[in-house]
């Protein structure tokens, strides 16, 4: 299983033709204590770069984009009660739902670990 990462700070952890996706350390940080949730509908059909979901903190709302596309296959719903997940282990347990690769050749348009750190001190 391989991770990646979007300038949006959404992260995409890829093992064939599935994708966990949830958004980066230094977005959850940057949102502060996370309040809501909201996730698709199973069955939703993404494009990358569309909104795929919504998250509200108590600084902002943020839209989360899809990182590939795909339809989604399952959602963490654990995120409904307990939202503050995202900042506890925002690359781990709040994982915020998977989709079916519609494109798996897209993951070359993202960022691997190291990528993504050197994009986030450019900042």
């Amino acid at each position: 299983m391989s991770i990646y990462f979007t300038k949006e700070h959404e992260w995409a952890k890829v093992n064939g033709n599935l994708a966990q996706v949830g958004i980066s350390e230094h977005a959850a940080h940057e949102l502060g204590d996370v309040t809501f949730v909201e996730l698709p509908a199973i069955g939703k059909q993404v494009k990358q770069g569309e909104v795929l979901a919504a998250i509200e903190s108590v600084k902002a709302a943020s839209d989360i984009y899809a990182p590939l596309s795909g339809k989604v296959v399952k959602v963490n719903s654990t995120l409904d009660a307990t939202p503050e997940q995202v900042n506890e282990s925002p690359e781990q347990a709040a994982w915020m739902l998977e989709l079916e690769l519609s494109d798996p050749a897209e993951v070359g348009s993202l960022m691997n670990k190291e990528q993504y750190d050197a994009y986030l001190k450019s900042l």
